[in-house]
């Protein structure tokens, strides 16, 4: 009766199969955890070449994070007051919180359904991805406050390509992503995905792809920038969510709220060649800002893990106190403080990244998502909540 009852809530919304995934898995470690791993992980069907031949991946001393390592803000952007802005998707609205008090300073209304605020690639101004209302709200940097609108469909998320010459539109209710010019807006090509919840993504190291997440259906898929076009796959399994390209830009690290941990892909093969077991949830990834760690919000448990880049293993394990739902991750440009938003408690989470403390826990509106803290460290912006190179 019991898996009856999940079957149809499964069928009915993709929230349903949230629930069924998650709650039906087996527990870490377990015999049948193990054969799902293997079976998620088998033959992968490649897609034929695309017209562009892509460029090879960069020396193994490269560090692709190497603009955001200094800790300091370029200037001018030096000279804004750091503002921490935070969606709230039910609400419909959005806080804005000073970081050195911990205090919300200001609150307005934005689009209906809010998903993430996402600095434009120059950093010249601030996007809230207002889905519901297929429309960009456009924030000025100095006032933290709507100068004007962008009308694109359903935009769940936005990114830029490393160049800056495409912005990305994931359209995730029509299973796709629009590539626009990021200065009129007008399309220059869009790529079906043909797995539901495409949801997060991010950039090779020379920029000519992009590995997206299909949440509902445990694929990862790969996306040639350059031709617009769909040229590969990985199926993982579970329930796939954020999306961060290693420092030496060899391997792509994939959240697993499904199966409660990170998978490591080679995009190259397009094969998950490690399974990392990090906790029930598991949902957002920040790199540190010495970029020897990488850190993971499990959602469902109420705590973050550290994962060290040089072994592929977690090295440690912070819990909120009295628990929480911790969702996107920013850093603040010093890399000592860890803000996540709070998805089902309306509160936002600021931890200690020196030894994993609670500094101070914020309220907010309900169902707060991808907030963002700005300015912040690095040359440009790739989009999302404010993921930098």
């Amino acid at each position: 009766m019991l898996f009856a009852v999940i079957f149809v809530v499964a069928i009915i919304s993709p929230a349903g199969v949230v629930f069924a995934v998650v709650w039906t898995a087996p527990p870490l470690g377990s015999a049948a955890a193990e054969a799902a791993s293997t079976a998620d992980t088998g033959p992968v069907r490649m897609l034929p070449a695309p017209d562009v031949q892509q460029v090879g991946l960069p020396p193994p001393d490269t560090n692709v994070y190497a603009n955001t390592l200094s800790g300091v803000v370029p200037c001018p952007l030096c000279e804004l007051p750091p503002r921490v802005y935070v969606p709230n998707s039910t609400a419909g609205t959005l806080d804005v919180i000073d970081p050195l008090t911990f205090r919300v300073i200001d609150h307005y209304s934005v689009g209906f359904i809010p998903h993430h605020v996402t600095p434009a690639w120059d950093m010249r101004e601030l996007y809230v991805d207002n889905e519901g209302s297929s429309r960009l709200t456009v924030l000025d940097i100095h006032t933290g406050r709507p100068t004007g609108t962008i009308s694109i469909p359903f935009p769940y998320n936005l990114y830029f390509t490393p160049d800056g010459t495409k912005a990305v539109d994931v359209v995730e209710r029509l299973q796709r992503v629009e590539f626009r010019d990021p200065h009129d807006w007008h399309l220059l090509g869009s790529v079906g995905i043909p797995w539901p919840g495409a949801d997060h993504l991010d950039f090779s190291a020379d920029g000519s792809y992009l590995m997206i997440s299909a949440e509902y259906s445990g694929v990862v898929a790969r996306v040639n920038t350059v031709s617009m076009r769909l040229d590969g796959y990985v199926r993982v399994g579970g329930l796939p969510i954020d999306v961060k390209l290693s420092p030496d830009g060899r391997y792509f690290y994939v959240t697993n709220q499904g199966r409660m941990g990170v998978s490591v892909i080679d995009p190259v093969a397009m094969r998950e060649i490690q399974f990392i077991p990090t906790g029930r949830g598991a949902h957002g990834l920040q790199v540190s800002r010495d970029t020897k760690s990488l850190y993971v919000s499990n959602r469902l448990e109420g705590s973050v893990s550290v994962i060290d880049f040089a072994t592929r293993a977690v090295v440690a394990k912070w819990r909120i106190p009295g628990g929480g739902s911790p969702d996107m991750l920013q850093l603040n440009p010093e890399g000592t403080q860890l803000w996540a938003s709070g998805r089902f408690n309306r509160t936002v989470y600021v931890m200690s990244t020196v030894d994993g403390s609670l500094l101070a826990k914020i309220p907010v509106g309900s169902e707060d998502h991808g907030l963002t803290y700005f300015p912040n460290v690095g040359l440009h912006s790739l989009g999302h909540n404010g993921v930098y190179r």
